[in-house]
């Protein structure tokens, strides 16, 4: 007689009965379940079998290393594990000895597949290490460098040896101050598509490359010295392609935007703090870019963008998709116009306008009616005009009120209850705001340190970090803090705990130790 299915159920299951599911699963099947698994869950599986770990580590094609100098040991037996990566990021911590040339073509040479290349704080690097990096890695299609001291050398054997680059970054490189070493660089990339320049000493330098570049399409600027009109104007009759322009804290004026919006067709435009520029110039912007989508301005204390500007914005950019105002103040008569005419406006963000009150806001309610986001912060609005939003805005799916001290938090619920649940209302406490603010600083600051001085072993593999670019959808505006759960943590600690008890954390996180290690994980 045979046992009954309850007892068969019932019996132990002993090692001898255990089966591996996913021996009869090839290798590419097992490898496609890792990458939609999160770092820790791949650490984990690398740990199953010989199989495993074998087919995760074949499978990772990013890979963020810390750059220490004990790398170059480390690196033959690190490769030789994940040998398809294509993705590479080398970050070492600023009081550590960074990784040199030998090892940094050792990598390359393990990385012949390479596209990305981010190199953070590797100051022992020179030109003749990023020339091996060109040797070994000519599909080479992005290079980000920071804090780095090969100087315009290292970038330009990278741009004569990798035709492919489309995506240049360079922030806080040194070496630029000599005239000499900055002469007879590459002043043309057919295939450059991005270049961001940012906190940097003589960055003209790289002007004759950026003017150069047919297909150029973005150009950020952002923090650095001396005059930019020149570029702005000398691109204006070869590079007829772009499309995207960040000038932020830099000493440009209406003569280079009037000369550069004149040959070109741009759709993103961002104006941080540039004091130069006025009211004149984003007029000739709207004339000669009618297809302008998204617009931040930063008036910040010069005060010379208003009514004139936001007006010729409205009549000329009606396909506009987004507007980010912040420390502008425009009256009710430039708002009317956008209200009015820029029926396509999604995303809007008004940010420390002193003129922006229950009238323009409801303005705003009554005439916007594709709007879906809308943040306002430090602006003298009351509950009447945000109530006004209760009926207006169809389409209005999320709101953001922050540091406007007269917004009560039952008119928040009477709006979110308006539509019944489909809209989110975030109302931010004046006082709170301030508190949340701060703490979010310290915060990012403590974050960023932590990430160049990570410990952890050169023997050790991370996938590489994300990118600077902003979620689709979103506002990437100052009236809000880069860290979305950074700031829900700041609010819950005081719901919570009390302030005394924020406050007694944040000092704790920015004088805590390093335990940050770096360890398998997937981006």
């Amino acid at each position: 007689m045979g046992q009954s299915a309850s007892a068969l159920s019932s019996r132990p299951v002993t090692f001898s009965d255990a089966r591996d599911f996913t021996s009869d699963l090839p290798d590419e099947c097992l490898a496609l379940v890792f990458q939609s698994l999160g770092p820790a869950d791949r650490r984990s599986c690398s740990l199953v079998s010989r199989r495993w770990l074998a087919v995760e580590g074949c499978s990772r094609n990013r890979l963020s290393l810390d750059a220490r100098a004990s790398l170059l040991e480390a690196a033959p037996s690190l490769f030789a594990r994940f040998d398809a990566v294509s993705k590479l990021a080398l970050r070492c911590g600023r009081r550590s000895d960074s990784i040199g040339d030998e090892a940094l073509a050792l990598v390359a040479a393990r990385c012949p597949n390479l596209v990305s290349l981010k190199l953070r704080s590797c100051r022992a690097l020179t030109e003749v290490g990023m020339a091996a990096v060109a040797h070994s890695c000519p599909g080479l299609r992005k290079l980000s460098v920071s804090s780095c001291c090969f100087g315009a050398k290292g970038i330009d054997v990278v741009l004569r040896g990798c035709p492919l680059l489309e995506d240049l970054s360079i922030k806080r490189l040194r070496g630029l101050h000599d005239h000499a070493a900055t002469t007879g660089l590459v002043d043309a990339a057919p295939a450059l598509r991005s270049v961001c320049l940012k906190d940097l000493y003589n960055g003209q330098c790289f002007a004759p490359l950026i003017a150069g570049s047919p297909n150029l399409r973005t150009l950020k600027l952002i923090r650095c010295s001396g005059d930019w009109d020149p570029l702005l104007e000398a691109m204006a009759g070869k590079v007829s392609g772009i499309v995207e322009l960040h000038l932020e804290r830099l000493q440009v004026s209406d003569s280079g935007l009037t000369a550069l919006s004149a040959r070109v067709e741009l759709e993103f435009l961002h104006l941080v703090k540039t004091p130069e520029c006025t009211d004149a110039g984003l007029a000739a912007v709207a004339e000669h870019c009618p297809s302008l989508r998204k617009l931040h301005i930063d008036g910040w204390k010069a005060d010379r963008i208003g009514d004139e500007g936001l007006s010729a914005v409205a009549r000329r950019c009606t396909g506009l998709q987004e507007l980010v105002l912040v420390g502008v103040h425009p009256s009710i008569r430039s708002l009317e116009l956008v209200a009015t005419h820029c029926n396509s406006l999604e995303r809007l963000a008004l940010c420390g306008g002193d003129t922006i009150g229950d009238a323009e806001i409801a303005c705003i309610a009554a005439k916007c009616a594709s709007l879906t986001k809308l943040c306002i912060k430090g602006c003298p609005v009351s509950d009447k005009g945000i109530d006004a939003f209760a009926s207006g805005c169809p389409k209005l799916v999320k709101v953001k009120v922050k540091r406007c001290a007269r917004v009560t938090p039952e008119c928040a619920n009477r709006l979110a209850a308006s539509r019944n649940g489909h809209l989110s209302v975030n109302l931010v406490p004046a006082d709170e705001g301030l508190m949340e603010e701060q703490g979010s600083v310290a915060v990012i600051e403590e974050g960023a340190s932590q990430e160049s001085n990570n410990g952890g072993g050169g023997e050790r593999a991370a996938d590489s970090a994300a990118g600077d670019a902003a979620p689709s959808g979103e506002i990437p505006t100052n009236c809000r803090r880069k860290s979305r759960c950074t700031a829900t943590k700041m609010r819950l600690g005081l719901s919570a705990a009390g302030r005394n008890m924020v406050a007694f954390a944040i000092r704790r996180w920015s004088h805590g130790g390093n335990n940050s290690g770096l360890g398998p994980s997937q981006a």
